[in-house]
C-alpha cells in the first residue's frame, strides 16, 4: 500500500464542506512517514483561498485515494488513506513536493500546504 501511494503521481483529495457534503479534487502530493503533504500550486485558479482549505479549517477529516485502472480488470487496485488534515508551514513539505514534482522547483507553489496525518490505511486489488 505504502509503495503504491508514494509512487502515485496524482490522487483525489476528499474533504468535508461545512454543510457535511463531500468535496473531491485531484491533487499532487508527497508521502513522508504517515503524513501526506499537498500544496496549492500555481496552476490557473480564480483564487488561492480554495474550498478545500476552508473545509479543512472547519472540519479536519480528509481522505486521499490513488488508483490504477486497466482494461484488464485483473490489474486494478486502489489505496485510500484517511486522516486529520491541517494547514502547515513545515519547511520539509515543500522540499518533499519538489523532489517528486520538478514543476514545483520551476514554480514554487504560492498557496497553502495541507498536511494529512494518516490514521487509517485501506486498499483493494483485483488479483
Amino acid at each position: 500500500m505504502r509503495a503504491r501511494l508514494a509512487s502515485a503521481r496524482v490522487g483525489r483529495l476528499a474533504t468535508v464542506r461545512p454543510d457535511g457534503t463531500p468535496h473531491v479534487v485531484p491533487c499532487c502530493f508527497a508521502l513522508a512517514g504517515d503524513t501526506i503533504y499537498s500544496a496549492v500550486d500555481a496552476t490557473p485558479k480564480s483564487t488561492l483561498a480554495l474550498q478545500r482549505l476552508a473545509n479543512i479549517r472547519a472540519q479536519p477529516h480528509a481522505s486521499l485515494v490513488v488508483d490504477f485502472y486497466d482494461d484488464d480488470w485483473s490489474q486494478l487496485w486502489w489505496v485510500r488513506v484517511d486522516g486529520t488534515a491541517h494547514i502547515t508551514d513545515a519547511p520539509n513539505a515543500l522540499r518533499l513536493l519538489q523532489a517528486k514534482y520538478p514543476q514545483y522547483v520551476e514554480t514554487s507553489p504560492p498557496g497553502a500546504v495541507i498536511a494529512i496525518e494518516i490514521t487509517r490505511w485501506r486498499s483493494w486489488e483485483a488479483c
